[in-house]
């Protein structure tokens, strides 16, 4: 969108937060770079110049604005919704591939040399990976020295810099402050914090109905990994240095976030996760947009737009959880994965709450004894082939995963059908054009808007609500007064 100068020149003078994310507006005056909903003084025209990426705005000789601090703006859209190199590459630095194996290993990831990658990614966002995790890491560092009362040597591991002295290059640089001045700056935090924990606003582009995301969330709990306590979703998080646990709460205009880590270098990947979990870097005007000329679901997206689609921190983790619904309610399901997790999750503490382990990794599920399964043999086998899949590499389901690929290995596993495959694609691999036509309450919903209701029927209509099918699935199952689609009370 960067390149188009017109809609971008208005979208800043009318400080359309639409557009926060989408691209970055840098000022030749002030060598400032801000987001478009700026409150400042729009400049002239003539002085505005767009970027693509703040590391772009950043490798171009701008600083961030300190009032509108255009790095903490919600993510942008693309890189959920495409499927393409750049988008799965951009996915895996936010996850912090870079930072952990380096470029060699995001491209090793991706399945491209170097080189090509770098290509790519200068190519449309004007910054290669080294730079795209370099303004990461700032934000990291940011959010450390403002949140925290580390000392800055641990601040500046924990975001992933390998010296004091790059740290505060980068921050001068970036922020046009060093540390400890960013440190003084900061407004004090006056929520209550359990200590160790840190607390953070998820910000996210409105309208955001938290109803059937939370709901979702809530009613499918895993005992021991996951609950709802004090009017949040908690729940554990497997990361790479170690692992966290999380609070996430719905607020007007962000998404309060307690956040407790074993290991502080974990921090942009546990926020990337929770984003990814809550699909907080959805663009709901453009969801809602399409989804409303379909004179079927227009009232439902007037009557509670935003909806979104409840993904998830940990693609392997979903896809054992999505075999092991299969044909059974919702509450058969949580029991059984809750069996599952006392006997091979790894138990964690929990002052805060009620949670013991982490969700058991595919290859601690890999030895699993299909005797000790209180399920049909045929689903026994399909839910050992789905983990045996996982374990070996053969399946690789996350966020850096090719799509389609992913769902031709899934398609070709014994007992995994259309349903389960578009389900572990819309919430495990983040397709926002998933579909399950064969879905019974989808259909029923289907029927009682008058719309044609019999798979092969569902799919020829839902070709108007693409490349957003997985929303309308949301919009549709909201029509049954199930504890999913409703925001838990207590």
């Amino acid at each position: 969108m960067h390149t188009d100068t017109e809609r971008c020149v208005r979208a800043v003078q009318s400080k359309d937060a639409r557009f926060d994310g989408w691209f970055y507006t840098a000022v030749l005056t002030t060598r400032i770079y801000c987001r478009p909903s700026c409150p400042v003084v729009p400049p002239k025209p003539r002085n505005m110049r767009f970027y693509p990426s703040a590391a772009a705005a950043q490798q171009a000789g701008f600083r961030a604005c300190k009032r509108c601090r255009p790095d903490a703006s919600p993510g942008s859209p693309q890189w959920d919704e495409r499927a393409d190199l750049v988008a799965r590459a951009m996915r895996l630095i936010a996850d912090g591939i870079v930072d952990r194996e380096g470029v060699p290993g995001l491209a090793s990831r991706l399945g491209y040399s170097t080189r090509q990658i770098e290509r790519q990614l200068l190519a449309e966002l004007g910054a290669g990976p080294l730079a795209l995790a370099r303004a990461q890491r700032a934000q990291t560092a940011r959010l450390l020295v403002e949140t925290t009362q580390l000392p800055m040597a641990e601040v500046a591991f924990a975001a992933g810099f390998a010296s004091i002295r790059s740290f505060n290059e980068t921050v001068r640089e970036v922020f046009a402050l060093a540390p400890t001045e960013l440190r003084q700056r900061a407004r004090p935090d006056r929520r209550a914090v359990v200590p160790g924990t840190l607390a953070l606003r998820l910000p996210f582009r409105r309208p955001l109905n938290p109803d059937n995301l939370f709901g979702h969330l809530a009613a499918t709990a895993v005992p021991g990994v996951e609950e709802w306590r004090d009017g949040a979703y908690r729940r554990t998080l497997r990361l790479p240095y170690g692992h966290g646990i999380v609070a996430l709460a719905p607020r007007p205009d962000h998404i309060d976030c307690r956040l407790a880590l074993t290991d502080l270098r974990d921090l942009a990947g546990a926020i990337a996760r929770c984003r990814r979990l809550l699909d907080l870097d959805a663009d709901p005007e453009a969801v809602d947009g399409l989804l409303r000329e379909d004179p079927g679901l227009t009232p439902l997206v007037d009557k509670a737009p935003g909806r979104r689609v409840p993904r998830t921190v940990d693609a392997d983790e979903f896809a054992v959880r999505a075999v092991l619904g299969q044909q059974v309610s919702t509450a058969a399901a949580r029991t059984h994965a809750g069996r599952l997790v006392r006997a091979h999750g790894t138990p964690v503490e929990d002052p805060g709450g009620g949670l013991t382990h982490l969700f058991p990794s595919a290859s601690a599920l890999a030895g699993l004894d299909p005797e000790a399964l209180a399920m049909p043999r045929t689903r026994r086998a399909t839910l050992l082939g789905v983990i045996g899949a996982l374990a070996s590499g053969e399946l690789q389901l996350g966020v850096g995963s090719d799509r389609e690929e992913a769902r031709t290995r899934l398609a070709a596993l014994p007992g995994v059908g259309p349903w389960t495959v578009e389900c572990i694609a819309m919430r495990a691999l983040g397709d926002p054009d998933a579909f399950t036509p064969t879905d019974l309450g989808l259909r029923r919903a289907a029927a009682g808007l008058g719309l044609p209701h019999t798979p092969a029927a569902l799919i020829r209509h839902s070709a108007i609500w693409r490349p957003w099918r997985a929303y309308a699935v949301q919009y549709l199952w909201a029509t049954d007064d199930h504890p999913i689609n409703h925001l838990p009370t207590n």
